[in-house]
């Protein structure tokens, strides 16, 4: 057994003695022969204590949930009585008036499954095309070949419909054998398939603006201003839906504004004023322009920053290959416009 290996005595020493020497407890470096080496304990008080990130998960019953579900079972049962009543008033009144009643009943059920068909056919929809976003941004992150082609598998079944994309679709099927990497895949379906909707989509959002500013410049009233933009805005989340290859309906629309609102507050797009106002300046509008119609290119710039979120939530790919469009572009437009009018 060599010296090295032998276990130190328990000796005395002082700590202003110049053999002793305090390290770190990751340090590897070798000490003199002679001096004593002493690590110092890390104190518990001083050690980080870890941050909880996530919220904590709720524990007990789900009250809220029950109250809601019952308050649905009793008013569905409450409405099938009222109508079960009717019918029979109406028979105990005349045969002919019950089954009169008995064709609104059924007529009236009819519809109304429908209509919670396809309102679940949008969302379902709507869930599609935001999953294909999402993996196609992660297939462009990792270069997945084998998810690539299924996101173009899915691309086509949603483009299917649309006649304007037959010969991208023809292009882009003949090039799914090939031996091409994943992310250039994304990139070949987005020049192919994307790029006519995205000249389409550029033409709404210019074309809604426009209407916004010519109304509001000319309209006599605050609260009709406020109306039209509303109902124009809707209008045009509605149009970049169809486009994109969303079916979106009353649940779906309410869904699409809850995210095109999301992303404007995550982008910072009403932040965007302090810009809009200065490129207004720097057309001179304030010079040129009454009061009225600089309020209305200033909704109309203010309605192409909503259409470009709404292009980014209802794109079924991101943006990688082609450029997005720009504030700048439409706002050139608008006032190119202005100047025409004027």
């Amino acid at each position: 057994m060599n010296e090295r290996s032998q276990q130190r005595r328990p000796a005395t020493f002082r700590l202003d003695d110049p053999g002793v020497v305090v390290t770190e407890a990751d340090e590897t470096g070798r000490v003199g022969r002679g001096t004593i080496q002493i690590t110092p304990e890390p104190d518990p008080l001083a050690l980080p204590v870890p941050v909880q990130t996530t919220l904590p998960a709720r524990r007990g019953f789900p009250w809220g949930a029950l109250f809601w579900s019952g308050l649905a079972g009793l008013t569905l049962l409450g409405t099938g009585l009222g109508v079960v009543r009717l019918i029979e008033d109406l028979f105990a009144r005349s045969d002919s008036l019950g089954m009169v009643g008995l064709a609104f009943a059924f007529v009236t059920a009819l519809a109304l499954a429908v209509v919670i068909g396809r309102e679940a056919f949008g969302l379902a929809r709507l869930a599609t095309i935001v999953k294909l976003h999402q993996r196609a941004a992660a297939v462009l992150a990792n270069d997945d070949r084998k998810e690539s082609r299924l996101i173009v598998h899915d691309l086509l079944k949603i483009a299917h419909q649309n006649p304007q994309l037959a010969r991208a679709r023809a292009t882009l099927e003949s090039h799914a054998g090939e031996i091409i990497d994943g992310a250039d895949m994304i990139r070949l379906a987005e020049r192919e398939l994307m790029s006519p909707l995205d000249a389409e989509a550029r033409r709404l959002v210019s074309s809604a603006a426009q209407k916004v500013s010519i109304v509001t410049a000319v309209s006599p009233r605050a609260a009709i201003d406020v109306l039209f933009v509303f109902v124009a805005a809707l209008r045009l989340i509605r149009q970049l839906a169809y486009l994109y290859g969303g079916r979106p309906g009353a649940l779906g629309m309410v869904r699409l504004l809850r995210q095109v609102i999301a992303h404007l507050a995550i982008t910072g797009g009403m932040a965007a004023s302090d810009s809009l106002v200065q490129q207004m300046l720097g057309h001179g509008i304030a010079a040129k322009l009454s009061q009225r119609l600089g309020e209305g290119v200033l909704n109309g710039l203010l309605t192409a920053r909503l259409g470009l979120a709404a292009i980014d939530v209802t794109r079924p790919l991101p943006f990688a290959a082609l450029p997005p469009p720009k504030l700048a572009d439409l706002a050139t437009d608008l006032l190119r416009r202005k100047d025409d009018e004027e």
